[in-house]
């Protein structure tokens, strides 16, 4: 099977040759441009051979335009931070207004994601990642000032996120007019550590379902993940989209729960910041082999909770690649 024939049986949970296999890893040494972005998302693809691309934009991005200051600070996962939020004060909701899809950050990472389309030599999908409102939110004023002014101000919010699930819709339809071949539709609030489940249902899924009814439309891969312990599996599996990746290997449901309460892929398998990261190899081959016969090899994409630790060794991944090309 091709790479994208694998991606499409394992979606509509058929027969593969073997289960798919992807990870991701930030570069926040050169993702401030296109080229680098471009240029490490290719060799990195090239080095492992996977069978989907997954855009390592920054992961604050998404909220540049609007006046978040971002840097690398340090996290040994590679993501940047903002550190100086737009939203400080409830009056600057109201500056949020529609963005440009084309131009800015945002359209540095459309250039990024042409390069990498163009360059890619084969035909592994390309996924680009997109946040979803209320974790765009999130990102431009804090935990404390969103969770305050939804509290205090829930009008003047609920018009920015308005704003902001506008833009978003625009431009993750935009970058699949770039080129990529589904989204990787990121929520950071979908947890017990963020929200109630309550909340999410008021604040989070409204924005999410309205964003993803219209990209799921252009595209038969949107590959939901959701961020965090406790999350809230079955209010977001609910939304139209056609895989979901999570923690699976430190909150619930497991691999093979999950299977019975979503009727597209699951994505994981891996336990990215323990046995990923510290091996031994032996244990790392048992949990692509666990995870394959939880699903019985149907409807898997083997692959870690989340991005990787910056220090996962190359020696690591090999095993998770070998093991998984191994299956009968």
């Amino acid at each position: 099977m091709t790479k994208r024939e694998r991606i499409e049986a394992a979606l509509a949970r058929k027969p593969v040759d073997r289960p798919p296999v992807a990870f991701w890893r930030h570069v926040p040494d050169v993702d401030h441009t296109a080229a680098g972005l471009a240029e490490a998302m290719l060799a990195f693809h090239r080095r492992w051979d996977l069978d989907l691309i997954k855009i390592m934009s920054s992961g604050v991005y998404c909220v540049e335009d609007w006046g978040c200051r971002v840097a690398y600070t340090g996290s040994p996962g590679g993501a940047k931070q903002c550190t100086e939020h737009a939203v400080r004060v409830t009056a600057d909701w109201e500056r949020i207004t529609p963005l440009d899809p084309g131009a800015g950050a945002l359209g540095r990472e459309l250039d990024a994601l042409r390069l990498i389309a163009r360059g890619r030599g084969d035909d592994a999908p390309v996924l680009h990642t997109v946040f979803s409102p209320l974790t765009v939110a999130r990102k431009l004023a804090g935990d404390a000032r969103l969770k305050a002014d939804l509290l205090a101000s829930p009008s003047v919010v609920f018009a920015a996120l308005d704003t902001i699930t506008d833009t978003v819709t625009r431009y993750a339809l935009a970058a699949l007019e770039a080129g990529a071949d589904g989204i990787f539709f990121a929520t950071q609030t979908g947890s017990a550590e963020v929200f109630s489940e309550e909340q999410n249902s008021r604040f989070g899924a409204p924005y999410a379902r309205r964003a993803l009814e219209r990209v799921g439309a252009a595209t038969a891969f949107v590959l939901l993940h959701i961020h965090g312990k406790g999350i809230f599996f079955d209010q977001l599996a609910s939304l139209p989209v056609h895989a979901i990746n999570w923690h699976d290997r430190v909150t619930a449901p497991s691999l093979g729960e999950a299977q019975r309460r979503f009727t597209g892929a699951v994505v994981g398998g891996l336990a990215e910041w323990t046995t990923l990261r510290h091996g031994p190899a032996e244990a790392i081959a048992a949990e692509v082999r666990d995870a394959i016969r939880q699903t019985a090899g149907l409807g898997l994409i083997v692959a870690p909770g989340c991005v990787l630790p910056l220090d996962t060794p190359d020696a690591h991944l090999d095993v998770v690649v070998t093991t998984v090309r191994s299956q009968p």
